[in-house]
């Protein structure tokens, strides 16, 4: 029995959950792609009715003026930073392909909420592509920034990238790419690795990534390395050949992915993913609004993999 409602939070699409000192905030892409709010609570379930404060808003031009997708919300050495993909006016370039790229907001103040928050421009990467989905987590004493983005010589769309941080916007080295679409279920519609999570359980890392189109082809694949291991050397890195979380048509629970991970009190881990409860989109699947935020408990084998399991049917 799931212990919470399904969906958790309606048309909220890509979502994250951080869990910090006692407090858990959300964030997430808006149907209207125009803003970036924050909720906080001091219960994973007091998010559902936590009000939504704006902290900031889309400018009417330049780059960051169209398309705002993906927001994460971080703690990095005391600052408060969000990332999130936008666009340019001309958000479609010739070839019919987004042209997002990632940009850093930061804070300094103490609530996130209330707080002055900074643009810090794009966060640049070797080559000038279409980009999305930062992460960052703290691994063998560095801070590490993971994202998706296409690469000039690759076919597809996007691969999953990683590179130390110099500062939360700032690159440090030469990034390493760790995944790119080669098996069927990555390649449906799109070829696509986007939206990576990192989970540490055990002796092992963890990452979690989407694949496919955003309609009901959607699902997440899974990477993992030891926790001791080199972690820029690609040849350490393990990928599952099958998806590790797909569409339920049984419980009808379409393109399941876009995942953060967050903790219950109590230390187990939630998977924090979004998923439609219908098939029949009309038009570009991007602009339905109907990717709801729902939560389930990560389940752990024997071996130390993480079993997603099944998405659950809605229950209100």
């Amino acid at each position: 029995m799931n212990r919470w409602p399904n969906p958790f939070i309606e048309q909220r699409a890509d979502p994250f959950i951080l869990h910090h000192q006692g407090e858990y905030y959300f964030i997430a892409s808006v149907p209207e792609y125009d803003r970036l709010e924050i909720r906080r609570a001091s219960t994973l379930e007091g998010l559902r009715s936590a009000d939504a404060v704006v902290v900031w808003r889309k400018p009417a031009s330049g780059p960051m003026c169209e398309l705002i997708w993906a927001p994460e919300l971080h703690k990095i050495d005391g600052q408060w930073v969000i990332y999130f993909a936008a666009a340019h006016t001309q958000a479609l370039d010739s070839l019919g392909m987004f042209q997002h790229r990632m940009y850093a907001l930061t804070c300094d103040d103490a609530d996130p909420l209330s707080g002055k928050w900074v643009e810090r421009g794009q966060v640049k990467t070797p080559f000038d592509t279409f980009c999305l989905d930062a992460t960052t987590f703290h691994h063998q004493g560095k801070q590490w920034y993971l994202w998706a983005q296409k690469s000039p010589d690759i076919a597809g769309n996007s691969n999953i990238y990683l590179a130390e941080l110099e500062n939360p916007w700032t690159l440090k080295g030469e990034p390493v790419m760790l995944s790119k679409p080669e098996f069927d279920w990555e390649c449906r519609g799109f070829l696509v690795n986007e939206g990576p999570a990192v989970l540490v359980h055990g002796d092992k890392l963890f990452v979690s990534y989407s694949a496919s189109a955003t309609d009901e082809n959607y699902c997440m694949g899974l990477l993992w390395i030891d926790l001791n291991a080199d972690i820029t050397k690609p040849e350490n890195w393990h990928k599952s050949p099958q998806p590790v979380f797909t569409t339920s048509y049984e419980n009808r629970q379409y393109g399941p992915g876009h995942n953060s991970f967050t903790q219950t009190p109590d230390g187990e881990d939630v998977l924090v993913y979004h998923a439609r409860n219908y098939t029949e989109i009309e038009g570009d699947p991007l602009y339905d609004p109907n990717r709801h935020t729902r939560l389930k408990l990560v389940r752990w084998q024997e071996d130390g993999m993480p079993d997603f399991g099944v998405p659950p049917a809605d229950t209100i």
